[in-house]
């Protein structure tokens, strides 16, 4: 019994850190079946704190690529929570908490999809490493594929994989790229004034507003398919909402918006899910 409540406290932790850094994503994993709903929120959190080293505004980028190859490592040990104890605890004073709590959400998944949710933490920090380290040069479309997949595309992979072993739901693992990268091109568009001002040019040589919309729609178009294709169940029930919150931005970013309101979100996720 003690084990059990020391997860509820780690969890009730994660979904307040995760309720504080991400909208989108609050919803549909506060709704997932127990399990699941660990496994993702595990992954979910791991990511975002990797996330945040690589976006981080005053850590040099020597400093950010030897913090992720060192996370690659970590998650790759016998000892992933010691290792990125050990890794990260200098930098208290300069890192966020969503990053200096990644042991406790690496702890938060369940064992026996523990060995899905670390293969890609690591495969992320790795190539989210080698990103920084060629100041996130892109300049054709093929270049924004491997940046998309790097930091979505590959968790539309790893969702897909948790499907499968939560309840066995079979999908198709290309269409789950094309989710990931449908959602983080919406980000891209959403975010271009920003991320310009810290000097990371997203958008290939030549490409405005027009051509990133077309590259997005069309990704949103096999998330669609993606998500047609899986049966009833949790895994449905997930991807529909943020599909439908990134077709919705993606429409207002066209016509000269930004961000959908908060009573958008929650009348496009009551239609949802009906």
């Amino acid at each position: 019994m003690e084990g059990a409540s020391i997860t509820n406290v780690v969890l009730n932790d994660a979904m307040t850190m995760l309720k504080k850094t991400s909208r989108t994503f609050y919803i549909p994993i506060s709704n997932l079946d127990l399990g699941l709903r660990e496994a993702v929120t595990s992954a979910y959190l791991c990511m975002r704190a990797i996330d945040e080293i690589e976006d981080h505004d005053e850590l040099t980028d020597q400093l950010k690529v030897e913090l992720l190859l060192g996370i690659h490592e970590a998650f790759q040990s016998p000892h992933i929570i010691e290792a990125t104890q050990k890794l990260l605890s200098p930098y208290g004073a300069e890192l966020p908490a969503v990053t200096m709590q990644l042991d406790e959400w690496a702890l938060l998944c369940p064992p026996s999809g523990a060995s899905i949710v670390y293969h890609y933490i690591a495969k992320m920090s790795l190539q989210m490493a080698e990103w920084v380290q060629n100041g996130w040069n892109i300049h054709t479309e093929e270049d924004l594929d491997r940046y998309t997949y790097s930091v979505a595309g590959m968790v539309g992979e790893m969702l897909s994989e948790l499907w499968l072993w939560h309840d066995g739901t079979q999908s198709d693992l290309t269409k789950a790229i094309a989710f990931g990268r449908g959602l983080q091109s919406v980000n891209i568009l959403r975010n271009r004034v920003e991320d310009l001002k810290r000097g990371v040019d997203f958008f290939p040589d030549g490409w405005g507003f027009k051509e990133m919309q077309k590259y997005t729609r069309r990704n949103l178009q096999l998330a669609d398919s993606y998500v047609a294709d899986l049966k009833e169940g949790p895994a449905l029930k997930f991807c529909k909402i943020p599909l439908a919150l990134a077709h919705a931005t993606v429409n207002l970013i066209s016509v000269g918006g930004n961000k959908l309101t908060r009573d958008a979100v929650l009348k496009i996720v009551s239609r949802v899910t009906g």
